[in-house]
């Protein structure tokens, strides 16, 4: 016997019907708790792993010799987690995915859940069954001496910080009572405000930048960079210390410039940072610096400023800087003795040079020179003009932080009213019982001690006998 096989039926997707798709899937508890577990991932991988400082990030050369920093560290593994994007999570495209859709599943949770709030606040079920006054979390029935108006007014007084509704549907007399009926809308807010935050981290991740170190030796000019057009100059240092030497006050008198025009001058110090176009200049150290010169063979000025030397050797006997030339492709590692350290081979008033081609660890040149005198090291010439004070700034510009100021209010908002204020209901009905009334009160909220003893001072109010306990 022949069995009919028919072909499969396939299915019309009307055009409306994929952005409700696309809308329970968002809104669906399991796809939001997969989006939480994969930001989690993220962030740890984040938190475990270096990242790549914000300012060499898209500069390839930079970000290569960072590479080089971290190898050892990491191995063989360095290439591909860089591959992977581990070093630079926080602005990967699988980081902001993750983030924005995370965003998305809050607000359809909270646009799903907004309406059901809605209507509890607006227009809640004033009437329940009989099996609800004995079930309920909170639940009494007492006798009263009052005739059922009488004892349904009185519990009206009692209610009075309550909005009442009556039940008209019987048995007996009904009410319906509820206090901070708008509490719940604060699950709303926070979720909301904590989309607001991860708009601002994502607005200041991809449009924002921070540079910890940024170094200027005094009487020198830097470049802040990041298509800000501006430039900082430092014309003065000065600093004091307590009787044991530790740092009392340090402050730098800066000019800023833009586009070549000065802007503004003032001098930074700790909690007076200098702020311009949504550019903060924060003063964060100080040190020395070696003041250099570099020239090509033609004459020309590759390098004329202060070198921070920021760094200091694991034995402790020298301190360093670097300068990136771009063109010709080289660091250069300005090396000087420590302070108090005694060494052969770098003097008072000497520096070593070191010319290393960019992302390579064996330098093509070394020589020490003496200060003020021009040396050719390779193919360029190097003076070592004298020692200067450097100031140390935090350069940041952050886009976000409106989104993220104002996110945390509602935050913190949305999380006081729906812990402090919790929507609080109450269902009364009142039934005769002889020449009295039965007078029956039960609520299905989860009681917190001050509502459970409101409730209890309610039902000793009635000045009846409870007839039946939660």
């Amino acid at each position: 016997m022949a069995v009919e096989t028919r072909p499969p039926v396939e299915e019309d997707i009307a055009p409306l019907d994929v952005p409700r798709r696309i809308y329970a899937f968002l809104h669906d508890k399991r796809t939001g708790l997969a989006l939480i577990l994969a930001m989690v991932v993220l962030t740890l991988l984040g938190v475990l792993f270096a990242q790549a400082p914000a300012g060499i990030r898209d500069n390839p050369e930079a970000y290569a010799s960072w590479l080089e920093s971290v190898r050892p560290r990491y191995r063989g593994w360095t290439d591909i987690l860089s591959a992977l994007g581990i070093f630079r999570m926080f602005s990967s495209i699988p980081f902001m995915a993750v983030t924005s859709l995370l965003a998305l599943s809050i607000l359809a949770c909270s646009a799903h859940r907004a309406p059901l709030l809605w209507r509890a606040a607006t227009q809640p079920h004033v009437h329940v069954s009989d099996s609800f006054f004995e079930h309920g979390r909170l639940h009494r029935t007492v006798t009263v001496a009052e005739p059922p108006e009488q004892a349904v007014e009185r519990v009206r007084t009692m209610l009075r910080r309550f909005r009442v509704l009556e039940d008209p549907n019987g048995p007996g007399k009904g009410l319906y009572a509820d206090r901070y009926r708008f509490a719940p809308f604060g699950t709303v807010v926070a979720h909301v405000a904590f989309v607001i935050i991860l708009i601002g981290v994502l607005i200041t991740s991809n449009l924002g930048f921070e540079e910890p170190a940024f170094t200027v030796s005094v009487g020198s000019t830097a470049e802040v960079g990041h298509e800000t057009g501006l430039a900082l100059e430092v014309t003065a240092f000065r600093d004091q210390y307590h009787p044991d030497g530790t740092p009392k006050d340090y402050a730098s008198d800066v000019v800023l410039f833009e586009d070549g025009e000065q802007v503004a001058a003032q001098t930074i110090r700790v909690n007076q940072p200098l702020t311009w176009g949504g550019v903060t200049f924060n003063q964060a150290f100080f040190g020395i610096a070696a003041e250099v010169s570099i020239r090509d063979a033609d004459g020309t000025v590759l390098h004329d400023a202060g070198v921070p030397l920021r760094w200091t050797t694991e034995d402790g006997l020298y301190t360093y800087g670097i300068v990136t030339l771009e063109d010709p492709g080289l660091e250069v590692f300005v090396i000087t003795a420590s302070s108090g350290q005694a060494d052969r081979t770098i003097g008072a008033g000497e520096a070593r040079i070191e010319a290393y081609p960019l992302g390579e660890m064996q330098p093509i040149a070394s020589q020490v020179v003496a200060q003020g005198t021009p040396a050719t090291i390779g193919d360029l010439t190097y003076t070592f003009e004298r020692e200067q004070q450097y100031t140390g700034l935090i350069v940041s510009r952050d886009p976000g932080a409106a989104w993220v100021w104002a996110g945390s209010v509602l935050l913190m908002l949305g999380t006081c009213a729906s812990m402090f204020f919790r929507h609080r209901r109450l269902w009364v009905r009142v039934l005769p019982a002889g020449t009295g009334s039965e007078v029956r009160i039960a609520s299905p909220d989860r009681p917190d001690p001050a509502f459970r003893a409101r409730f209890d001072e309610m039902v000793a109010a009635l000045g009846g006998l409870p007839r039946e306990d939660s």
